[in-house]
């Protein structure tokens, strides 16, 4: 796969995710992802107004879904979403039920693995089940708990086990972002704390959206130059 830049719009309101989603696009931004806490902010409206906006772009809902997999993931595809995110924690029969509406929908599932005890079991599992991207992700409390642990730690094993596309997630740098296609993550996630701030739902860069601005285009010349 061709080296992607996904920006999470972290974010409460519709209104603050469509900024940084305009500057985002304009920067070169692949993918838009509406974030959970989005998601818990303006639920399904704010997957429908992304996927009005920018009809063009791959949406992901990231739902962190861990019941009623088919259900959740239809009612996501339903506003527009191209990809919902199932927890690889959650029952086999959940992230199943997830890909089974992907099919249904000619739309995709991201598998995310975090907390699991074994994430390259979990990985494998789930490409088993048919999930066509892994998120290898270190959760907000985790990584402001465990300081420096970081998903990079985590992808060389994870990258050996499954055979279908990563992304890493979780308080990067721009370089640790960047060096992710070198690792076997082709996908790049732009989260806290470059795109949203660290310690709460904001716009990163002290809301300086040319700043943020630079800093994604940045990120998008070096990941689209790795090819």
């Amino acid at each position: 796969m061709e080296p992607k830049v996904q920006v999470s719009l972290d974010y409460q309101t519709i209104a603050e995710a469509m900024t940084v989603a305009e500057v985002a696009v304009r920067a070169g931004v692949d993918w838009l992802e509406v974030g959970t806490p989005l998601i818990l902010g303006e639920g399904l409206h704010a997957v429908r107004a992304m996927r009005e906006k920018y009809p063009e772009h791959p949406i992901i809902a990231d739902l962190k879904t861990m019941d009623a997999g088919y259900l959740e993931a239809e009612m996501m595809y339903k506003a527009g979403a191209t990809f919902v995110v199932v927890m690889g924690v959650a029952h086999w029969s959940t992230v199943r039920g997830a890909v089974e509406a992907g099919r249904d929908y000619g739309r995709q599932v991201m598998g995310d693995v975090m907390l699991h005890p074994d994430k390259p079991a979990c990985a494998r599992m789930m490409q088993e089940l048919g999930v066509d991207i892994v998120v290898v992700h270190t959760g907000f409390d985790e990584r402001h708990e465990e300081v420096g642990k970081s998903p990079l730690d985590d992808l060389p094993g994870i990258r050996e086990a499954v055979t279908i596309p990563l992304q890493a997630v979780g308080g990067l740098s721009i370089e640790q972002a960047v060096a992710g296609p070198g690792m076997g993550a082709p996908l790049v996630v732009i989260g806290a704390p470059l795109a949203v701030d660290d310690h709460e739902l904001k716009p990163g860069s002290g809301g300086d959206m040319d700043k943020l601005y630079g800093i994604l285009s940045e990120i998008v010349t070096r990941v689209h130059g790795r090819g």
